[in-house]
């Protein structure tokens, strides 16, 4: 005879979505109106909010981040025979969508305080390809993290090489750089709405941008380049890549929320500070000057030698107690599928990916759960003292 089952602890995630009232009341006013094909009067609005929120006199609300990636790329003349430029610390969707579009992506190393794209290697990188004769026709930077790059420097690095800036913000919304909001730099820019973001839709994406043909382009390439006929007539081949009005309905809620979640993953992030403040060989990845992020994911570096651990000891204890945690991004240029793929290195993101750990950052996260979280991390530290 066996006994009670034993009760299963509720699995702690990284970043699960923050939905509520406000946003079952929007999405039921939008299945109410019959608007639940793409397009209709909630992707109206929600674009509206997002151009004013983004600074940005244009958005296009589509089905991912990496969609308007896609686009935007598409439409800078991304094809076979070019290069795009993109950093190799990002997740994949950033090179895949250059790989859509036939172009080489090439990868650049970032910088090892913030693991944004290194601007001094840009500039040596944008030189190379340019003496080798190759047709550079973007570079794409990438908000890691929730962290705007430095597109202060980025920008006039390609200035002086004439290559127009397409802005990865997938993980940004709500930071700002120089005062600008995450989304308002570059020819265009893309935001991610995926479960695990800031903000979410379940899946979308916007493509934002100033250019209003740029915008009218997207647009029409987003919902299978048909042609103004009374039949279905295309010229050339597109995509079903817009968003859905009732999911749009979502993303009009969860603008409204946006500030707020900013706000609770803040704490969550001083709350790490706190915890890791006195421990040696272990430091916050981007906490110095991040008062203008929206700590999207917050995350530990491990100097094991310092430490007298690594991250993988921290990630397995945590994982006992139904925690979960992620190494940082594994960079573009150890990937299998970009094996062989032309990169300019110096080592920054081989070594953030081997010392980085993000732990729990989502919104969501009740005072019940974070305790959870930091009386296990707590444990942990306290036997390796």
């Amino acid at each position: 005879m066996t006994g009670p089952a034993t009760p299963q602890r509720d699995r702690i995630h990284l970043s699960s979505p923050d939905v509520g009232r406000r946003e079952e009341e929007l999405v039921g006013e939008a299945i109410r109106s019959g608007w639940i094909a793409p397009l209709g009067p909630m992707v109206d609005e929600f674009e509206r909010r997002m151009a004013e929120r983004c600074g940005r006199r244009h958005a296009v609300a589509l089905s991912s981040g990496t969609a308007a990636l896609h686009l935007s790329l598409l439409n800078v003349g991304a094809t076979a025979g070019t290069v795009v430029v993109v950093p190799t610390m990002t997740f994949a969707a950033t090179a895949n969508a250059v790989a859509y579009t036939g172009a080489e992506p090439v990868f650049v190393d970032c910088d090892p305080v913030t693991g944004n794209l290194d601007p001094q290697l840009l500039d040596e990188a944008l030189t190379s390809l340019r003496d080798s004769g190759d047709d550079v026709v973007a570079v794409v930077p990438v908000d890691l993290m929730g962290r705007c790059a430095d597109y202060t420097r980025i920008a006039a690095v390609c200035a002086e090489h004439a290559t127009p800036v397409v802005s990865d913000a997938a993980e940004a919304l709500g930071a700002t750089h120089a005062g600008r909001p995450a989304g308002s730099f570059g020819l265009a820019a893309a935001v991610s709405f995926n479960g695990n973001k800031i903000m979410t839709t379940s899946g979308g994406g916007m493509l934002l941008t100033d250019d209003a043909p740029f915008a009218d382009r997207a647009r029409y390439l987003s919902t299978q380049a048909r042609q103004p006929a009374v039949h279905y007539e295309h010229t050339e081949i597109g995509y079903n890549y817009r968003l859905s009005n009732v999911l749009a309905a979502l993303g009009v809620a969860q603008l409204e929320r946006l500030d707020a979640m900013i706000g609770r993953r803040r704490a969550l992030r001083e709350r790490y500070a706190d915890l890791f403040a006195d421990v040696a060989g272990v430091r916050v990845f981007q906490r110095d000057g991040d008062g203008a992020d929206n700590c999207w994911l917050s995350a530990v570096l491990v100097e094991p030698g310092t430490a007298g651990w690594d991250v993988d000891d921290l990630r397995r204890a945590l994982d006992e107690h139904d925690i979960e945690s992620r190494p940082l991004w594994k960079p573009m240029h150890q990937q299998p599928v970009f094996a062989g793929a032309r990169s300019f290195l110096h080592g920054a993101a081989d070594r953030l990916f081997a010392t980085g750990l993000a732990l729990p950052s989502g919104s969501v996260l009740t005072p019940a759960q974070t305790q959870r979280v930091t009386t296990v991390v707590d444990e942990f530290l306290a036997a390796r003292r």
